[in-house]
């Protein structure tokens, strides 16, 4: 049997191979393990769970409840699939010790996957998985087995409890905007008129209700279950929302907003069809938090977000800190300072006065509030803010590798030596997490293995998209030929000097 590790944000593999009934038992038992042996509530543990859209999730769930349940936990189980957040927040609602939450996120449909939330409500740290992980293995060594009870048996002892999150999360978010604006909307029109596609996700019917909720036309598109995810991986970015870009464009909305498979991260189309990336957003929402609501603290992001982060920072005289990718490292700079905002790459963003954790649903009701407050579409604060603060322009590729060839790309990435990328300095490298090579003018090339899937995600940004593109296809070529391990790949011996590999 394998032994599983958690990635960036979890354990993710793929069902009926390695992720499977018998090892989320495991993965229970080992929580369970470590939930008992650091209860917070005198001896009375006490544990949430959740889960998405993807096949057999629910029932995966319940084999962890029941899991927990027999190790003399008191559980309380989602009554449905839930977001992400939801669930999180449940975890301080509820007094309790963590929460595992069933779902594989933007993975593509053949991934599930198994989240661990910490007693503050926020993604794990890496001290706790690694001592989840150690449970797991003194469970293997000493052949120690999950302990399973039934459901009835669960149930009937009052140790496992269902519940619904959107109870208590609705309220909290709404007390985390602006509701007097939203009260003095006009009725009927002209409304704020948006799409919301939870790309057939655990986001459905939460961000939808919560704007119809503050006076906005909503329409709701993909909000049935199809493990599938309708061909489409469930991650909001451009070339995944053509459904909603034309749902958008000619219905004549203001704005769509996609959210992920478990409604943790967001992505936005335009009234005009543009896409508002992850970067944009979170540059918009840092500005108005401090420009807008007055509010200050620390600015955190991941070390392949946008430089207008540090643009905005120094305009505003905040401090910034940089992190490797994954939100629980942004987690722990919550957890112990006082941070404004905290965002990544892939869409995830946090904001002081929530719970320490990623929120595409809030974070899509601030998009809109935006909106209303300025009175323009998102493509129109974009603009605003780029001439402002400079151009920024950005885009990823996803390359599918062999998984075996991984480390070796990642040992050639160590020795690359690079002097120029597109007729353009390389003026330093960045190795927090993969590999980034920092431009005299700015821009940036990043090429980092992925933590949770069998590929390498190439990310650039420039002050052009042409410029954007001729990095990322010299990221492609840099991958590829690493891969192959081809000949004439400039690469560092021990004392630096230059050679060519020849195979």
């Amino acid at each position: 049997m394998r032994m599983i590790k958690f990635g960036t944000d979890g354990w993710r593999d793929i069902i009926a191979d390695e992720f499977n009934f018998e090892n989320v038992r495991r993965v229970a038992q080992a929580v369970s393990d470590h939930v008992k042996a650091d209860c917070h509530r005198g001896g009375n543990p006490r544990l949430v769970v959740g889960y998405d859209t993807r096949f057999l999730s629910a029932e995966f769930a319940q084999q962890a409840a029941l899991v927990a349940a027999a190790n003399g936990i008191e559980v309380f189980l989602t009554e449905s699939f839930a977001p992400t957040p939801a669930v999180s927040l449940s975890v301080v609602d509820k007094k309790a010790d963590g929460a595992i939450l069933i779902t594989a996120s933007h993975n593509p449909p053949h991934y599930n996957g198994f989240k661990f939330k910490a007693s503050y409500g926020g993604s794990a740290t890496q001290d706790i998985t690694k001592r989840i992980e150690r449970h797991y293995r003194e469970n293997l060594t000493r052949d120690k087995r999950p302990s399973v009870i039934s459901l009835e048996k669960a149930v009937g002892s009052s140790r496992l409890h269902f519940f619904d999150p959107k109870e208590a999360y609705l309220p909290h978010i709404f007390n985390l905007l602006n509701k007097d604006l939203f009260s003095r909307l006009p009725t009927p029109d002209p409304r704020p008129k948006v799409v919301v596609d939870p790309m057939y996700g655990a986001g459905q019917g939460y961000l939808s209700q919560a704007l119809s909720r503050l006076g906005c036309y909503v329409e709701e598109i993909h909000n049935e279950i199809n493990p599938s995810f309708g061909g489409v991986n469930p991650e909001p970015i451009s070339e995944n929302l053509g459904a909603l870009r034309d749902k958008v464009t000619e219905g004549n909305f203001d704005v769509g907003l996609a959210m992920d498979g478990d409604a943790d991260r967001i992505g936005a189309i335009d009234a005009s069809g543009g896409f508002i990336n992850s970067h944009q957003i979170f540059a918009l929402l840092l500005e108005h938090l401090v420009g807008c609501r007055g509010w200050r603290g620390d600015v955190v992001k991941t070390v392949s977000s946008t430089r207008m982060i540090d643009s905005l920072t120094q305009k505003y005289d905040l401090k910034l800190l940089e992190t490797p990718v994954g939100f629980k490292y942004i987690c722990e700079h919550i957890l112990s300072g006082d941070v404004l905002i905290g965002g990544e790459e892939s869409g995830g963003i946090g904001i002081k006065n929530h719970i320490p954790e990623r929120d595409g649903i809030l974070v899509g009701l601030l998009l809109v509030e935006m909106m209303v407050t300025h009175g323009k579409t998102l493509g129109e604060l974009v603009d605003d803010l780029m001439r402002r603060v400079g151009y920024f322009y950005y885009n990823r590729v996803d390359m599918d590798i062999d998984p075996s060839s991984k480390e070796r790309i990642s040992a050639h990435l160590e020795a690359l030596e690079l002097t120029e990328l597109v007729n353009t300095k390389v003026v330093a490298v960045n190795d927090v997490d993969g590999y980034k090579f920092c431009l005299d003018d700015g821009g940036w090339l990043m090429i980092r293995p992925s933590g949770t899937e069998a590929v390498v995600r190439i990310y650039a940004e420039a002050d052009s998209p042409q410029k954007v593109s001729l990095l990322l296809k010299k990221g492609q070529e840099i991958v590829l030929a690493a891969a192959r391990n081809v000949k004439n790949i400039p690469r560092k011996t021990k004392r630096g000097a230059m050679v060519d590999e020849r195979h």
